[in-house]
């Protein structure tokens, strides 16, 4: 085994993401710009889209991370059957859904009952359709709806904090199923659909537009919550999470959806076409 794939078993991964969560919210400035700065050169994040492009006008890294970006950076794709990308990111996989299995890497697989923490839950999308987005640090980390739906619940389900990063993903097996993570699963006009936002190391954090922030606290036991009499209804191409650092998210669709050909390591931008009916 690699010694950084060791490390992924043997680092409290808790610990670091809890530290980590406060250091990027540590407002003195040059802590701050310093992080802000190695962040922007190292992974030559395109500040132009941003709606704010001054690096040192955010109030600490976080805020950087999770910026807005101006509203003519990204469009919907204008066909109103086609799937939108629910992120800036990478395709890791993408496909069929082979008989409840869902393929995560060469030799590497795991079920959608596992990763949405439900066996009924999971039926629907047996034979149906997935798509893995990763996300890196350069990337814009809001995360988007691929069409309109009712959000019917949310699961947050306990986990280690792997890192997604795709060393990690070729190498752990199952790690998009022992992760933690917010499974939201919405309804729309051809059925139901899923929204799996899943936790990455240093720092395993999401918030949602209809709670805020959801993940930390870390789960001990899975917490189902009904959303049904909340009325929440999110359209095509609308905001639904962010990311509070890098990560990872995974759509889960039934059969009835057809995706186009997308090929791992494929750059895909919030709005594009990647499907339709």
């Amino acid at each position: 085994m690699k010694p950084k794939v060791l490390l992924q078993y043997i680092l409290p991964h808790r610990a670091l993401s809890r530290i980590v969560y406060w250091a990027t919210r540590w407002t003195w400035r040059p802590w701050k710009d310093f992080l802000i700065g190695r962040i922007v050169q190292a992974y030559q994040v395109d500040m132009h889209e941003a709606a704010q492009p001054d690096p040192g006008a955010y109030q600490h890294f976080n805020a950087f991370f999770t910026r807005k970006l101006r509203a003519d950076a990204r469009s919907a794709d204008p066909d109103p059957l086609a799937i939108l990308s629910p992120a800036d990111g990478r395709v890791s996989q993408a496909g069929r859904i082979e008989d409840g299995r869902i393929f995560q890497a060469k030799g590497q697989s795991y079920t959608a009952a596992e990763l949405l923490g439900d066996e009924a839950a999971a039926e629907p999308y047996r034979n149906g359709s997935f798509v893995t987005v990763y996300l890196s640090p350069r990337d814009y980390h809001r995360v988007h709806m691929p069409f309109g739906g009712k959000l019917e619940r949310t699961v947050h389900i306990p986990g280690r904090i792997f890192s997604v990063a795709p060393f990690a993903v070729q190498a752990i097996p199952r790690l998009f199923a022992r992760n933690e993570r917010l499974v939201c699963q919405f309804t729309g006009e051809r059925g139901p659909f899923a929204s799996v936002m899943v936790g990455a190391i240093l720092v395993s954090s999401v918030a949602t537009v209809w709670d805020g922030l959801t993940i930390p606290p870390y789960a001990h036991a899975i917490k189902v919550r009904d959303c049904k009499g909340r009325g929440i209804h999110l359209e095509r191409f609308a905001e639904m999470a962010r990311f509070n650092m890098g990560s990872t998210v995974i759509l889960l669709f039934p059969e009835g959806v057809t995706l186009d050909n997308l090929n791992p390591d494929q750059v895909l931008r919030v709005g594009q076409r990647i499907g339709g009916y």
